[in-house]
Formats: structure tokens, sequence, C-alpha cells
């Protein structure tokens, strides 16, 4: 990461399961800085994407990154889902980019926080901020059940950060 000028400020938890929140997720870029700094720290984690991503010559790459296709189309319960992956593991680290796409949205889905909190396990803020080409990395948070208070929390932590495309980051 050096080499591209990135710097890392903080340290992932030693604990074999949490949930990493990925933010700003506004450019494919993200994506790559996202492996790249994975493979820095050591870490081998698992993330949610779109299942067109799986397709095709990507569908290899994107399952040994760790990568678990979703088809939004198709109505399922992914949270109890989840939350049952989580409880039959024995190390489980799941990455998710709470805005769900590269586009300015106004709400974060809230889906990792169900997973965290039914799971309970932590939820690790993680922020990609180009203007400061730093990856921040947060200190666990567990969650308290009082979901509008964990969120506002949660999303403190990406208040100053800038995204590869600014105006499409609302934290």
């Amino acid at each position: 990461m050096s080499l591209t000028g990135w710097r890392f400020d903080g340290a992932m938890p030693n604990q074999p399961k949490f949930v990493v929140v990925v933010a700003p997720h506004t450019s494919n870029w993200d994506f790559f800085l996202g492996v790249a700094a994975l493979f820095a720290l050591g870490f081998r984690v698992s993330f949610l994407g779109k299942h067109t991503l799986f397709a095709g010559p990507l569908r290899v790459p994107m399952r040994w990154l760790g990568g678990l296709p979703v088809d939004r189309s198709v109505s399922r319960d992914r949270v109890s889902e989840t939350i049952a992956a989580f409880n039959a593991n024995e190390k489980l680290i799941l990455a998710v980019a709470p805005e769900g796409t590269r586009k300015r949205v106004t709400e974060w889905k809230t889906g990792f926080y169900h997973v965290a909190h039914g799971a309970a396990v932590p939820i690790v803020p993680v922020a990609f901020d180009y203007g400061t080409k730093t990856v921040r990395i947060g200190n666990p948070i567990v969650t308290t059940g009082n979901m509008s208070e964990d969120m506002a929390r949660i999303r403190g932590f990406y208040r100053n950060v800038i995204g590869k495309r600014p105006d499409q980051f609302q934290p």
C-alpha cells in the first residue's frame, strides 16, 4: 500500500468473527483498494457482490477473493442466512458496503446491522479516505439493539471522509 501512497490508520481486531462496514463506495476503484488493503493486512474476508460480477471470466477470481454473489431481484431472507453462516463457522469476517451501490444514497442499507446484532458479532468501520490517502480502521462497535443510536455512531465514523467521487457520498 505504501508504494501507492496510501497508509493505514488503526488496526483490524484480533477476533475470529466480525462485520466490516466499508465506506464510501463511490467508484469501482474502491473494490481494488479494498483487495489491496486486505492483502497488505493479511486478512481473508468474505464480501457480498452483485451477482452479475460473478459471471463469465470474473467468476473464479471473484470467488477466490471471497465473493458471495447476491441476486437482488430474488427475494430471500439474507439476514437470517448470513446470521446462520456466522453461527456455523468458527471464523468469518464479512465486508459490506452499506450504501449497496456506487450511486449517492441518503439512507444506508441496514442488513449489516441486523446481521451483526443477530449473530452477536461486532461491527468494524473501515473508511477509504481519498482526501488523505488513508485506510481508516475504527474500533469494533458492539450493537446495543438501539439501531438509531448505533447507526449514528457508525455513520459518525465516516463524517469527514472523502470518497473517490465526493459528490456521491453522504455519511
